[in-house]
């Protein structure tokens, strides 16, 4: 099997599940410090908090976002589920573009008719327009020959 046909994943970065935990006990911090008595303060604080854990959770539960195989893609779906897509249900893999707030901002559009499946730069651990160059070439030969 050639190189370019091997099974590949992408991921979050191991760093980004830290970073939020730092952030919410940042938030857990700043809650305790400037709540001052008043409970609706401390509570945002608290929701923040948990809200930045729990997309932490995510991130260590099921850090492998995308998968290729020679079958199809395998999709993350939910919290931690997984999907695997035949390539004969794809219907379009593009990259979306736009500029936002001064930035701009990449998605990867995996179009399988019943079901839209978006991944950002952080999702995959890289550029999204890298991995829909690798996805375009494996789906065309696949559904080509």
């Amino acid at each position: 099997m050639p190189d370019d046909d091997r099974p590949r994943t992408w991921r979050v970065r191991a760093l980004l599940p830290v970073l939020k935990v730092v952030g919410a006990g940042g938030f857990a911090v700043l809650g305790a410090l400037l709540a001052e008595g008043d409970p609706v303060r401390w509570g945002l604080a608290a929701l923040a908090a948990a809200g930045l854990l729990g997309w932490a959770l995510r991130d260590l539960v099921a850090p492998v976002r995308l998968g290729v195989d020679g079958a199809g893609i395998t999709v993350i779906t939910g919290f931690a589920g997984r999907r695997h897509l035949d390539w004969a249900r794809i219907e379009r893999i593009a990259v979306d573009t736009r500029p936002r707030r001064g930035l701009r901002t990449e998605l990867l559009e995996i179009d399988a008719g019943d079901s839209l499946h978006l991944f950002g730069r952080h999702d995959l651990g890289t550029a999204p327009d890298e991995v829909a160059a690798i996805l375009q070439t494996r789906w065309r030969r696949a559904t080509v020959g």
